[in-house]
C-alpha cells in the first residue's frame, strides 16, 4: 500500500504561480511511477503530468511548458509546479502512484490521495 497525501492548493490569481505537492508514505516510493491529474465541477478527471523514478515523464499538452512535475525519492515527495496559471485549470488535483512504467491512463494508477483544490480567479 501507498498512501498519498497532497497540499498546497489555494486561490491564486491568473498569471501566478503555485507548487503543490504530493507527499507518499508506505511502500518503496523511488520504485512508483507518479502522476498529477485535476478534475473540475461536472468534468471528467483529466491528465495533467506524469513521472517514472528516474525522471521520465510526459504532460498534457494544454500544460507543455507552464507545468513541471517533479519528485525526491529521499523525501517521498513529488511536485508539481504550475506557472501563469489561467482560471480553466481550476480543479481538484489529484496525485497518484502506480508500479511499472508512468502513464496518462488514470485506470492505470492504484493509488490515489485525497486532492487539493487550486483555484485561479480571473
Amino acid at each position: 500500500q501507498v498512501q498519498l497525501v497532497e497540499s498546497g492548493g489555494r486561490l491564486v490569481q491568473a498569471g501566478g504561480s503555485l507548487r503543490v505537492s504530493c507527499a507518499a508514505s508506505g511502500r518503496t516510493f523511488s520504485r512508483y511511477s507518479m502522476g498529477w491529474f485535476r478534475q473540475a465541477p461536472g468534468k471528467e478527471r483529466e491528465f495533467v503530468a506524469t513521472m517514472d523514478w528516474i525522471g521520465n515523464g510526459d504532460y498534457a499538452d494544454s500544460v507543455k511548458g507552464r507545468f513541471t512535475i517533479s519528485r525526491n525519492n529521499a523525501q517521498n515527495i513529488v511536485y508539481l509546479q504550475m506557472n501563469s496559471l489561467k482560471p480553466e485549470v481550476t480543479a481538484v488535483y489529484f496525485c497518484a502512484a502506480k508500479e511499472g512504467p508512468y502513464s496518462a491512463l488514470p485506470r492505470f494508477f492504484d493509488f490515489w490521495g485525497q486532492g487539493t483544490q487550486v483555484t485561479v480567479s480571473s
